[in-house]
């Protein structure tokens, strides 16, 4: 299915270009960070407002990485509004209704071919993280890719054959996620090859973690801003 995109979305590419064309669509599934509505784990000792400061800089990190790895496609799949943390080079569409399961579900349905799918909550990932997945050998047929998250869940997951059944109905939020969506996978037959385990953004202490395991983009600027005025 086409991919219709939102009016307001930035389609051109950034300065320098991005990375050249690769083997899957690349997906990044995102909330538009507004104040109150994100990282809401994270208040107190922050605001909400720095909140989404610190959801704000991940999202622009993450998608920043995606630029500079190979990719048919890039879209993000946007709960809310672009904004000006958005750079050039994705189509936007919006979520579907439901729960994240069917919103998954439903931004696999729009893909043909191979497709990776990425949260906003890995400010860390870096295009060497992802060059696994996004190789020209990286999607034989009946090939699954699994990115593990450290409370459970999962922070990727790639379909060489973008079956929305492979998510829909996988409960979603909680410390089994990840080995329900695994078991579901194997399950149907396909081969599940793995990336690193990362540590998604939901709690302060994450926050930290992440922070001083992220070299360069906006994330540790931002936290470390944050930090020093929630400091006693």
């Amino acid at each position: 299915m086409p991919t219709e995109p939102v009016p307001g979305a930035a389609p051109g590419a950034v300065p320098g270009g991005c990375a050249p064309d690769g083997p899957a669509t690349l997906l990044v599934i995102a909330k538009e960070p507004v104040p109150g509505r994100v990282k809401t784990r994270l208040t107190p000792p922050y605001t909400p407002r720095e909140a989404a400061r610190l959801a704000e800089a991940a999202l622009a990190d993450t998608l920043r990485t995606v630029l500079k790895v190979p990719a048919r496609r890039r879209v993000l799949v946007l709960s809310g509004r672009p904004g000006p943390w958005l750079p050039g080079g994705f189509e936007v569409v919006p979520q579907a209704e439901g729960g994240l399961d069917e919103r998954i579900a439903a931004a696999f349905a729009r893909c043909a071919g191979p497709a990776l799918l990425l949260g906003m909550d890995t400010p860390q990932l870096t295009p060497e993280l992802l060059a696994p997945a996004t190789g020209p050998d990286s999607w034989p047929e009946r090939t699954a890719w699994f990115g593990p998250a450290r409370d459970g869940g999962f922070w990727a997951l790639g379909l060489t054959d973008p079956d929305p059944a492979l998510v829909r109905g996988v409960p979603m939020s909680t410390s089994g996620t990840g080995r329900a969506q695994r078991e579901r996978l194997t399950r149907a037959g396909l081969t599940v090859r793995e990336l690193p385990v990362l540590t998604d953004m939901d709690t302060v202490r994450d926050a930290e973690r992440i922070a001083a395991e992220t070299t360069g983009g906006r994330f540790p600027a931002v936290y470390a801003a944050v930090r020093r005025r929630a400091a006693p």
